[in-house]
């Protein structure tokens, strides 16, 4: 018999709406997540320890763990102190940092993780991947996606603007890494995950086409429902391809090259997705993309977040070396330094124009 459906890895549990933290001990009850009660949640310094005051009274049975921040070793430390509590699932509370570090240790304790992220900064709060920074600098480490996801929007709205913009700027990058996605199967026969490409695409474009903006609750609605669709999606196709093209391999080149000056990921994903639209010959679309970030407050040129053009010019270059094997515009057209800034001079007077 013919296999007529497939099984999507995905969360049993996507609360996101105003005030869905209230529920959060109603949620973590479910008979799939915790029969006990007993839960390891992880919190950071910052948001998840003002919020813990707020939860701790409803789950009476829970041990918290502050964690320092987001390297390897706080998530190994993280997973050697959970190992020995009989937990039924971990729970992280706080920032991108803190849910990666939840996520790894989870994982390697062999535990469910529910996700309940007090900011949008990017896709990964529903993603099969952990970034940590390690010796060698930053590493993806393979987790499974979280149980459940746990957004709520009024601590999305408390947060501060700028991890909502860097979300956006995720989230819009989609469409860019879908068309790179294309390109590969174009010219090289790379397989498409058509379910994959279809969630992250939507995703990019629900945000980029929405006319609200950062401070209204149906924008933040929908902006948390495409980061967490865009982290399914890869775990649909199995790797980052739905999210991650030319856009991150400029953001990641952008953390190697200068690491102490790199902006939001974010915001160097989205500049890297107009310019890679640009770069495609999709010139009203780049346009278009360059003027949705800007309205929500992104940059779209180098030097709105410090960098001059031939660093830019520099990053550009580089790019292709983060992510050896991945086939995008970059390594389509192999450009040089002199044909980084020609186009680079033509791009920046077409999204000024």
């Amino acid at each position: 018999m013919p296999v007529l459906t497939r099984l999507i890895p995905s969360p049993v549990v996507v609360d996101i709406r105003p005030g869905a933290l209230d529920d959060l001990a109603s949620v973590l009850s479910d008979q799939r997540i915790s029969h006990s009660g007993k839960l390891a949640v992880a919190v950071s310094n910052g948001s998840g320890a003002k919020l813990r005051e707020r939860i701790a009274p409803a789950l009476p049975s829970a041990t918290w763990y502050e964690v320092g921040g987001g390297t390897l070793d706080d998530a190994i430390r993280l997973a050697g102190a959970i190992k020995a509590g009989h937990y039924d699932a971990v729970v992280g509370l706080g920032g991108g940092k803190i849910i990666d570090c939840a996520k790894f240790a989870a994982a390697r304790v062999g535990l469910p993780l529910v996700a309940v992220p007090t900011n949008l900064a990017h896709d990964g709060l529903c993603s099969p991947v952990a970034t940590l920074d390690n010796d060698a600098g930053r590493g993806s480490y393979g987790v499974p996606n979280p149980i459940a996801v746990v957004i709520d929007l009024d601590v999305i709205r408390d947060a501060p603007a700028r991890f909502v913009r860097s979300g956006i700027g995720d989230a819009v990058s989609n469409i860019s890494a879908i068309a790179d996605w294309e390109l590969a199967n174009r010219v090289n026969g790379e397989k498409i995950d058509g379910l994959a490409a279809a969630m992250a695409r939507q995703a990019g474009e629900a945000v980029l086409r929405h006319p609200g903006g950062i401070g209204d609750n149906d924008f933040l609605q929908v902006l948390a429902e495409a980061l967490v669709l865009s982290g399914i999606a890869m775990s649909v196709s199995g790797d980052s391809r739905p999210s991650s093209g030319a856009c991150h391999e400029i953001n990641h080149a952008f953390d190697l090259l200068f690491p102490q000056r790199a902006a939001s990921h974010g915001e160097q994903c989205g500049l890297g997705a107009a310019f890679a639209m640009y770069l495609r010959g999709a010139h009203e679309e780049s346009a278009y993309m360059a003027e949705v970030l800007h309205q929500h407050g992104l940059p779209v040129l180098p030097e709105e977040i410090g960098f001059t053009v031939d660093e830019f010019v520099q990053v550009v270059e580089f790019a292709p070396q983060t992510r050896p094997g991945r086939y995008t515009i970059l390594e389509h057209l192999d450009l040089k330094t002199n044909q980084i800034k020609d186009i680079y001079s033509d791009y920046a007077k077409a999204i000024s124009s």
